[in-house]
């Protein structure tokens, strides 16, 4: 079987994540709260904030082109971000500033990936239109080969047509671009969001009564297969939560409602978070602003080794 694009990972694995509450402790301690847009990186490293998370939060995909800059070069390159997100242009940077730079930073990557992959069915496209029959037949060749390599092809066609039917707004069968931003984003779009929680349940629900018990929650995150491991302090930690602020009705199980709020909470925004964290670390005068001086005194909070070409950034994104 061939796999074109980027659905068959998602329907793999459902999310590339970031703890939204506590970090992570384990290499194999695998979170499903939904934060990851903003980097592939790990928020933070055991207990140790990771800066790498923030160079990526703050300039996206852009961030990997160079490994290395020299200060001179990294400061210059971030005085002229710095100019562009001041939309006022009074010399201070608000949060409200730098939270919309951030979400601007990740909903370019997500448009970027969506153009990437429509692309990739240009040929297919019907009055500028995709078919769910073009994009299966094209997205899974050759449902036999799953003899060999044990997934269940069946079961990812039927995953995705469900999506793809979540996210066809106007029934007609095809997906416009928007749409299949939409299919391939779903937890990205208030309407999809649904979707993306039926997703999680069906990956972590053993027996398949549609909840989440306290055994298949820590079992998803903490496999034990050879089931005579000692469980970790975190995983110990997880079985206190599950407990405290996961099951909110207190009958020992999930349901999807509380699935929601474990992996999509209304109540927490990264890109606010991210934004109050880049200020609390460069705040050097306590204004609750940063100046384009706290900035670039700080610029390795924002850009350090790993800065980017900002080419893009400045000269084709001037929606910004």
């Amino acid at each position: 079987m061939k796999c074109y694009g980027g659905v068959l990972i998602l329907a793999v694995v459902c999310f590339s994540s970031f703890s939204s509450a506590i970090p992570k402790k384990d290499a194999d301690h695998k979170d499903r709260s939904v934060e990851r847009d903003l980097s592939d990186q790990e928020h933070y490293d055991g207990e140790d904030h990771n800066r790498d998370y923030d160079h990526e939060a703050f300039l996206g995909e852009e961030s990997k082109k160079f490994d290395e800059l020299t200060p001179e070069e990294s400061k210059d390159r971030l005085g002229k971000i710095v100019d562009k997100i001041d939309k006022d242009k009074n010399g201070q940077i608000t949060e409200e500033e730098l939270r919309d730079w951030v979400k601007y930073v990740a909903n370019r990557y997500i448009s970027t990936d969506t153009e990437r992959q429509w692309k990739e069915h240009e040929k297919l496209l019907e009055d500028g239109k995709l078919k769910w029959e073009s994009y299966k037949e094209r997205q899974y060749d050759d449902e036999n080969d799953e003899e060999d390599t044990g997934v269940k092809y069946t079961d990812m066609i039927k995953r995705d047509k469900k999506r793809w039917e979540r996210a066809d707004g106007d029934k007609d069968g095809f997906l416009n671009q928007e749409e299949y931003q939409n299919f391939l984003h779903p937890e990205d779009v208030p309407h999809m969001r649904d979707i993306v929680v039926e997703e999680t349940i069906d990956d972590i629900d053993k027996d398949g009564d549609g909840f989440l018990s306290l055994e298949e929650y820590i079992g998803d995150m903490w496999p034990n297969e050879s089931g005579d491991e000692e469980e970790p302090d975190w995983v110990k930690r997880e079985r206190e939560q599950f407990g405290v602020s996961r099951d909110l009705n207190k009958d020992g199980k999930l349901d999807q409602n509380e699935v929601k709020n474990w992996i999509i909470p209304e109540d927490y925004d990264h890109t606010i978070a991210e934004a109050k964290h880049l200020i609390r670390e460069s705040d050097e005068n306590g204004d609750g602003h940063l100046s384009k001086e706290e900035i670039l005194d700080k610029y390795d909070v924002f850009v350090g080794s790993q800065a980017t070409d900002f080419g893009e950034a400045l000269t084709n994104h001037d929606e910004f």
